[in-house]
């Protein structure tokens, strides 16, 4: 099985990937997720500050890597050729997968910081906010947890600068090609 992940700022683009994924059949295990359970199981309330919370204290008990080793069991399940991991936030949850998937590919998604506060204010997802410092805060939050290393280590690299339609075409060619390579 080839396993493909994803890193990308907050609102670079990766839900819009896995979606498209989703839509060629790819299965998709979304990190953040994982969070949502904790904090659903928690009973705090569905928010930007209890999902950041949450996620540094699972990375605290159970080290940086911590919420990819939650997903290692779901990935596992999958009986398809090909399984996306939406979500990664740092380093070390990129080194326990590519010790735990001999074909695991790294795909960022680059997106500009005006780009990405645009999207965050129409989206409207409970962990969203409008404030640009606000998306400055959940940056410098994220970039603790190694999300600056895992983009530089990253296989291949996506722009999402231009329309939805533009990266819809660019991310299903390159899911397409990953789904032809050995």
């Amino acid at each position: 099985m080839k396993v493909i992940g994803i890193v990308g700022l907050p609102a670079s683009g990766k839900s819009e990937f896995s979606k498209i994924a989703t839509g060629m059949d790819i299965p998709v295990i979304v990190m953040g997720d994982m969070i949502r359970r904790a904090v659903s199981k928690a009973g705090l309330e569905p928010n930007d500050t209890n999902f950041g919370a949450t996620a540094n204290r699972l990375r605290t008990e159970g080290g940086m890597d911590a919420i990819a080793r939650l997903c290692i069991p779901e990935i596992q399940k999958q009986s398809a050729p090909i399984v996306l991991i939406d979500g990664i936030r740092g380093d070390a949850e990129v080194a326990l997968l590519r010790h735990h998937f001999s074909r695991f590919t790294l795909i960022s998604i680059d997106s500009s910081f005006e780009k990405r506060l645009a999207r965050i204010t129409v989206r409207a997802r409970s962990d969203d906010f409008t404030s640009s410092d606000n998306l400055r805060n959940r940056d410098e939050r994220e970039q603790k947890w190694g999300l600056l290393n895992a983009l530089k280590s990253a296989d291949l690299h996506i722009s999402n600068e231009g329309s939805l339609q533009e990266f819809s075409q660019a991310v299903h060619a390159l899911l397409e090609q990953i789904g032809r390579d050995p």
